[in-house]
C-alpha cells in the first residue's frame, strides 16, 4: 500500500509516520520507485501500537523503543499472546463502555454472519440485552464475535471440518464449573461476609478464572507441540496416561 492508504488506515499524519521511521520505531518500507514506497499490514500494526503508547499511556520515544526492543525478544507463543491481548483487550476499551445496538451493526462490527450470530445466541455464547425492543451487545459480545471470525480465518471453521458446537460444549462446561465454584464459595462464606463483599469477591474470582483458563489453553497448546515434535513423542505421551498390557497384568 502507498503512504496515503497507510495514513487513512492508521489516522496518523504522513509527517509523523516518517518521524517514526527515522526514530527506528517503524521499519523502513520497500522502495518501489525514486519517490514511492510500499507499506505492509505489519506497518499498520506497528504504527497503531506506537500511536496507542503515545496517545493513551503518554510514553516518550525512548521508553517506546525499550518496549519494542523487548517485544522482539519474546518467543513466538509469547508474541502471539501479546498481539492477542493488544487486539482484544486494549486498556482503553476496558475503561470505556462499548455497546453495539442492533444485529446488523453487530455483524458489521465483527464480520460474523447472520446464521452464526443466531446460532451463537441460541447456544448462549453471545448474549444480548433488549433496549426499546432492539438487541444491545456488550463489549464481551463484540470480542467473542471477532474471535469467532478469526477462528474461521485461521482454519477452525465449519468449512474446514471444525464443529462449532464444540464451542457450546466448552462454554457450557466453563459456565457449570464457575457456577458450581460460586455456589460452594457462597455456601461457606454466606454468614461471614456481607453481600457487597460476596459480590466483589465473586467478580474477582470470575476474572481470575478467566486468566487461569487462558493459561491452561496456552500451555496445553505448547505441550501439544512438544509431544508432536519428538520431545517425549506421541507414543510416550499415550503410555504415561495408559498403562501397557504387561504393566496392567502385574
Amino acid at each position: 500500500m502507498k503512504i496515503a492508504e497507510l495514513v487513512k488506515k492508521t489516522g496518523v499524519p504522513k509527517e509523523t509516520i516518517h518521524f517514526y521511521i527515522r526514530e527506528g520505531l517503524v521499519r523502513k518500507p520497500r522502495k518501489s520507485g525514486s519517490n514511492t514506497a510500499e507499506y505492509t499490514p505489519a506497518h499498520v500494526e506497528r504504527i497503531l501500537l506506537v500511536k496507542e503508547l503515545r496517545d493513551i499511556f503518554f510514553l516518550p520515544i525512548p521508553e517506546i523503543k525499550k518496549i519494542l526492543k523487548q517485544s522482539r525478544k519474546q518467543s513466538p507463543s509469547d508474541q502471539a499472546a501479546s498481539d492477542f491481548h493488544n487486539k482484544y483487550f486494549r486498556p482503553l476499551d476496558r475503561l470505556l463502555s462499548t455497546e453495539i445496538v442492533g444485529a446488523d451493526a453487530f455483524r458489521s462490527a465483527t464480520g460474523l454472519g447472520r446464521k452464526w450470530l443466531a446460532v451463537m445466541e441460541e447456544w448462549g455464547v453471545i448474549t444480548h440485552s433488549l433496549r426499546a425492543g432492539k438487541p444491545v451487545y456488550s463489549r464481551d459480545d463484540l470480542i467473542i464475535g471477532r474471535l469467532m471470525v478469526d477462528m474461521d480465518t485461521l482454519g477452525f471453521g465449519p468449512k474446514d471440518g471444525y464443529d462449532p458446537e464444540e464451542l457450546k460444549r466448552i462454554a457450557d462446561f466453563i459456565r457449570d464449573f464457575v457456577r458450581s465454584a460460586h455456589r460452594e464459595y457462597f455456601r461457606r462464606n454466606l454468614e461471614r461476609l456481607s453481600s457487597a463483599e460476596l459480590d466483589d469477591k465473586g467478580s474477582r474470582f470470575a476474572e481470575i478464572m478467566s486468566l487461569f483458563l487462558n493459561w491452561c489453553a496456552r500451555n496445553t497448546g505448547t505441550c501439544g507441540k512438544r509431544s508432536c515434535s519428538g520431545e517425549g513423542g506421541l507414543k510416550d505421551e499415550v503410555e504415561v496416561g495408559v498403562p501397557s498390557r504387561s504393566k496392567a497384568k502385574k
